[in-house]
């Protein structure tokens, strides 16, 4: 059995990380403040349900700084497998916050609804609600660009909220249009729209984040990928047996591969080599494990 130093130690810098969190934790820290100011003044019950989202979006940026920090540490005698763990987890944390911000904006919908509604003055939430769609349209590029340059369960999960955001801004700007426009009631329904926006998202990253904790593998058409990289490697006879599983963010993969059983130790130790550098390759495994045999054994 070879094993080769981790993918993620050699290679993942904590720079994206840090670009990712000042734009994320700054962006969100200053669409809460403006977006309190407009619901203050403009007492929109859309526009609380928008900014409880924001609020959270303040708090789940923290999580995810002391996250991703954690997730940085390298392996010791206490995590041997390192702390890439810590990432998904503090994802999964997040949207503990965002159920909160879900059930805080369908609360307050639920009471202005049943109050009747008002009209909302324009001026003010409108400016506010085109200056946070432009601002999370900005910040989706750039932390989904460092998610991908990181594979980064956590910043992934940052990028799809800022575009829930906008879409939820956009739901806000609709609803308050509409309580002026054509009847009050639509500055509640639009609480209501924000809330299921927000539920939805905290299904989708829960379900995605515990896959990373719970053991969850690689996909089969990625299986197949990472069987055909190797069988390209001359010397490589047939790959008999793969497992994948998830070790936080990435993979770790475990294969067997046949060879000539005749040749040396050397050529096998080689051959060995090659096939794990080619598994590490793929930006989503971390580490690979690769135990050679000869043709015929299975």
């Amino acid at each position: 059995m070879r094993w080769i130093r981790s993918f993620h130690e050699q290679n993942r810098t904590p720079m994206p990380y840090q670009r990712a969190m000042l734009i994320t934790l700054t962006g969100n820290i200053f669409l809460a403040v403006i977006k309190s100011f407009a619901t203050y003044w403009s007492g929109s019950s859309a526009m609380y349900a928008d900014t409880a989202n924001s609020i959270s979006d303040v708090l789940y940026s923290i999580l995810l700084v002391i996250g991703l920090w954690m997730s940085q540490r390298p392996p010791d005698l206490g995590h041997p497998q390192g702390h890439s763990r810590f990432e998904p987890f503090a994802a999964l944390i997040v949207t503990l916050s965002m159920a909160f911000a879900g059930f805080e904006a369908g609360r307050s919908s639920f009471t202005r609804f049943a109050e009747g509604g008002q009209p909302i003055i324009l001026g003010i939430p409108l400016m506010v609600l085109i200056v946070s769609v432009i601002t999370k349209a900005i910040m989706f590029i750039q932390v989904r660009k460092m998610a991908r340059e990181t594979v980064s369960p956590g910043l992934e999960a940052a990028a799809k909220d800022n575009i829930s955001d906008m879409w939820t801004s956009a739901a806000v700007a609709i609803g308050i249009l509409g309580s002026q426009l054509i009847h009050p009631l639509l500055d509640p329904a639009a609480g209501f729209f924000v809330a299921l926006l927000i539920f939805k998202a905290v299904f989708d990253q829960a379900r995605e984040n515990l896959g990373y904790l719970t053991g969850a593998g690689a996909d089969p058409e990625q299986q197949k990928e990472f069987i055909e990289a190797v069988k390209k490697i001359d010397g490589v006879e047939d790959v008999h047996h793969i497992i994948t599983e998830y070790a936080g963010p990435k993979l770790v993969v475990d294969m067997h591969i046949n060879v000539d059983g005749e040749q040396s130790l050397n050529q096998a130790h080689t051959i060995c080599d090659k096939a794990i550098a080619a598994l590490t390759a793929f930006p989503e495994v971390d580490r690979a494990y690769v135990h050679v045999e000869p043709i015929g054994y299975v």
